[in-house]
Order: structure tokens, then sequence, then C-alpha cells
């Protein structure tokens, strides 16, 4: 007959072992930063820029005309399309932000914890990089966006 005390007296210290290792906390929420919207089946890109924009105001604002402003400027500056990029690819995104500023302006207008893509180009980022800027230096003309029009 063989004798089982081995395998019991390892097992017992796998298990005691196992009490002293961190295993991270499962959560019922996953917080993936501000304003993480997800685009509808049958939603345009222009509408989820627009409801991007607008949480991005809710949160982070005020700014000066509110979301209608915001969204206003947006249309001017890019169409609402994320991905627009000037034809000399100087100026980027919904904000048409100048393309040398954005790695600072991201830096400076976002926090790590939110892991929010670092592209201009992505629309959740650019919204939010301009509605923190903007309630940060005083208003859209102080920020680099003149409000006419809007």
């Amino acid at each position: 007959m063989r004798k089982r005390l081995p395998t019991v007296a390892l097992l017992g210290i796998l298990v005691a072992a196992s009490t002293f290792v961190a295993l991270p906390v499962a959560s019922a929420h996953h917080d993936r930063g501000p304003c993480d919207l997800h685009r509808a089946e049958d939603e345009t890109i222009h509408h989820l820029s627009k409801r991007q924009i607008r949480c991005a105001v809710e949160r982070f604002g005020p700014v000066p005309g509110g979301r209608e402003r915001a969204v206003c400027i947006a249309e001017r500056e890019s169409g609402l399309d994320p991905e627009a990029t000037s034809a000399t690819e100087q100026y980027l995104g919904l904000y048409q932000h100048t393309a040398s500023y954005w790695d600072q302006r991201y830096e400076t207008w976002t926090r790590p914890v939110w892991a929010l893509p670092t592209s201009a180009l992505e629309g959740r980022t650019n919204a939010i990089v301009t509605i923190r800027m903007v309630r940060d230096l005083g208003g859209w003309k102080a920020a680099g966006w003149a409000p006419h029009g809007c």
C-alpha cells in the first residue's frame, strides 16, 4: 500500500502559502476612464463625437458657451470627424490641435489612470484634452480657438 502523506503534506503547504500571495481583487465595475462611450450599431461617428464632447463638458466644464459651443467649434474645425487631418498634417482630430503641441497637451490634461489612447485622432481623448484646456486657460480664445460663429 502506497502512503499518501507526502501528497497531503504538499497540498497543505500549497494551500497555506496561497493565503500569503496577493491576488487581484475582482471588481464588478471596471473603470476605463472618463467618457468611455460606445458607438451604437446604427450611430454615425459624428453623433458619437457629439456625445463624447457633451460628456467631456459635463465632466470637466464649465466652458464658455457650454456643450453647444463645444460641439459647434468641433463641427467647424473637423466636421466632427475625430480622424480629420489638415492637408499639411499639421492639425489633428476633432479640434484640429497643432500636431507638434499634442504630446505636451496630452501629458498636461490627461491622467495616466484614465488609460486614454495617446493619439490626437481619438475623439474621446481629443475632446477631453480640449475641454480641460479651455476650462483651465479661461476660455476658447485663450486656449487657441476663436469662438466666432459659435
